[in-house]
């Protein structure tokens, strides 16, 4: 049995304030939802360079001290693993600007339970807001991912 497989290394990154957070409109395959900002880990970068870069490019901000928090990752149907780091921050400085990427902005964490999300990002703030869970995690075959502490 082999200990390698190839893994796809992407980041997000919850920006916050006090009570509000950064999120990203996005859409995709047709769904539009909100999602932390995050993208793809470049050949030769580091994994803190590359959340730095994604956030400086998705937002406009120039974020410092991303601190690492989780992770969320599932098995693709090639055999191949998907990783997205999970990291956050409150140290940042810039002014917010949205991408082609999508359209960011503020909301509280209140706000933030009742917009339409993709990608289990209800899950993922649970990770970034507490120590009680490390991993999103969506098992082979299985309809739903679970929460791992």
């Amino acid at each position: 049995m082999s200990r390698t497989c190839v893994v796809e290394l992407t980041n997000l990154c919850l920006i916050y304030q006090g009570e509000k957070i950064l999120v990203e409109e996005k859409t995709w395959r047709g769904q539009t939802g909100v999602v932390f900002p995050g993208g793809h880990v470049e050949k030769g970068e580091s994994l803190c360079a590359s959340v730095i870069r994604e956030m400086k490019e998705e937002t406009g901000l120039t974020i410092e001290n991303p601190i690492p928090c989780g992770f969320k990752d599932w098995i693709n149907d090639d055999g191949s693993r998907y990783l997205v780091l999970l990291y956050k921050t409150d140290r940042f400085s810039g002014e917010l600007r949205s991408s082609e990427e999508g359209r960011v902005f503020w909301t509280s964490r209140e706000e933030f339970a009742r917009l339409p999300v993709m990608w289990n990002m209800r899950e993922i703030l649970q990770i970034l807001d507490s120590d009680d869970y490390s991993e999103f995690f969506w098992p082979e075959g299985e309809d739903e991912g679970v929460l791992l502490g």
